[in-house]
């Protein structure tokens, strides 16, 4: 005899957000649970604090709803969708909370490169932060910097190079190279 639950997860991702589309609740209410976890351990992972994560998440879920009738499954998966206003979200939440730049030896780094861990906290870290957090420990330090001020702080690569004193082509280097080393860890994990 089949649960709820098997069912549930034979909906596509792009199935559940087109039944978003045209407000049917069972979609919202089997998306949510697909992705609330996911959402809140990126947005925990960025702002390192439970009560402005639970605040990122809800906004993103909140955002998705509003805006999943126009989803493109030709610009990337509903995974990839998803994250990215997640991340959005939580960076500019912790711009807005900052009055002066951050540095990579702040907490979000020093969070996402630490293996401690509250008990809380533990409990709520998704698989991918816990994924990302592995790859990056084996980049060699100058790649993981540059890809941690692109991707978790939003800098452009000019940004980039200036805060690392380097020339702009070196910076472009580092985060594409990094970049590409995180997606082939991330793939050979998602396939073991």
């Amino acid at each position: 005899m089949r649960s709820d639950a098997d069912s549930d997860n034979e909906i596509s991702d792009e199935a559940l957000l087109s039944g978003i589309a045209v407000r049917d609740d069972q979609a919202v209410l089997i998306f949510v649970r697909r992705y609330q976890r996911r959402l809140f351990g990126l947005a925990l992972g960025i702002l390192g604090d439970p009560g402005l994560a639970e605040d990122v998440t809800q906004e993103a879920f909140i955002r998705i709803l509003r805006h999943a009738s126009v989803f493109d499954a030709r610009r990337g998966s509903v995974t990839s969708w998803t994250l990215t206003i997640t991340r959005n979200l939580a960076i500019d939440s912790m711009r807005l909370r900052r009055s002066i730049p951050t540095a990579p030896e702040d907490r979000v780094f020093m969070n996402l490169m630490s293996n401690d861990r509250s008990q809380d906290d533990a409990a709520v870290m998704s698989d991918i932060v816990a994924r990302a957090r592995a790859a990056l420990a084996t980049l060699p330090i100058e790649q993981r910097r540059a890809v941690v001020l692109a991707t978790m702080y939003g800098r452009t690569i000019a940004e980039v190079a200036a805060e690392e004193g380097i020339p702009l082509g070196t910076a472009k280097g580092r985060v594409r190279l990094g970049m590409a080393k995180l997606r082939d860890l991330v793939a050979v994990t998602e396939t073991s």
